[in-house]
C-alpha cells in the first residue's frame, strides 16, 4: 500500500513530466501507443505516406501488368505485404532506440522481425502465385493454338480431299457425256446410211436398168 510520502513523490513527478519534446520522442509516444495496423484490413497509416504506397502501387501494376481480376488481387497484395514488411523493418529500428529493459526490448523486436518475415513471404507466395497462374494461362493458350491449328489443318485436308473427289465427279461426268455425244453421232449416222421408205436403193434401180 501507497505511503503518503510515495503518493505525494508520484504527484510531484507527474507534474514535471511534460511528454516528448522532439519528432523522435513523440514517433516512439506513438509506437508505445499506436496499433500498427499489421492486423485486420490493410491500410497506410497516418504517419506513413499514401503517395508514396499509391506510386508503389503503380509501378507494380506496371511492371506486371494484370490483365485479370485475381491478377490485379494477386498484384495488390504483393504492395500491400511490401508495405507492412517495411513498416515493420522501421519499427525494429524505433524499438532498437528506445530506452526498454533487455527482456522488453526482445521481445518487442521478436515480435516486429516476426511481422517482417511473415509479410515478406506472404509478397513471394503471392508473386510466385501471379507467375504460375500466367505460366497455366500460357500452357492453355498453347494447348488452344495447338488444337486450332490441328483442327485447321484437318478441314484443310478435307478441303483437299473435296475437291479431288469433285475434280472425279466431273472426270466422270464429262467421260459420260462423251459417250452419250459419241452415240449420238453414231446414231446419226447410222439413220443417214439407211434408205428412206418407199424409194428404191440407188444400186438397185442401176442394176434393173442394166
Amino acid at each position: 500500500m501507497s505511503t503518503e510520502k510515495q503518493i505525494a513523490a508520484n504527484q510531484a513527478n507527474s507534474q514535471h513530466s511534460t511528454g516528448p519534446k522532439t519528432e523522435e520522442g513523440k514517433a516512439k509516444s506513438c509506437l508505445n501507443n499506436f496499433k500498427w495496423g499489421f492486423c485486420g484490413a490493410f491500410k497506410v497509416l497516418p504517419l506513413e505516406d499514401q503517395e508514396n504506397f499509391d506510386s508503389m502501387l503503380s509501378g507494380l501494376r506496371a511492371e506486371h501488368k494484370p490483365t485479370t481480376m485475381t491478377e490485379t488481387l494477386l498484384v495488390d497484395k504483393m504492395a500491400q505485404h511490401y508495405w507492412l514488411s517495411q513498416r515493420a523493418m522501421r519499427l525494429q529500428e524505433l524499438t532498437m532506440a528506445e530506452d526498454l529493459p533487455a527482456q522488453a526490448l526482445e521481445r518487442q523486436f521478436s515480435l516486429y522481425l516476426r511481422y517482417q518475415t511473415t509479410n515478406d513471404r506472404a509478397f513471394h507466395k503471392c508473386l510466385n502465385d501471379l507467375l504460375k497462374l500466367r505460366a497455366e494461362e500460357r500452357k492453355a493458350q498453347i494447348g488452344f493454338e495447338s488444337q486450332k491449328l490441328k483442327q485447321e489443318d484437318h478441314a484443310r485436308k478435307l478441303s483437299i480431299e473435296k475437291r479431288k473427289q469433285d475434280v472425279h465427279k466431273m472426270d466422270i461426268l464429262l467421260a459420260e457425256a462423251k459417250a452419250d455425244h459419241q452415240l449420238m453421232l453414231n446414231l446419226n449416222l447410222e439413220q443417214s446410211m439407211r434408205p428412206a421408205s418407199g424409194k428404191e436403193n440407188p444400186l438397185a434401180q442401176a442394176q434393173k436398168a442394166a
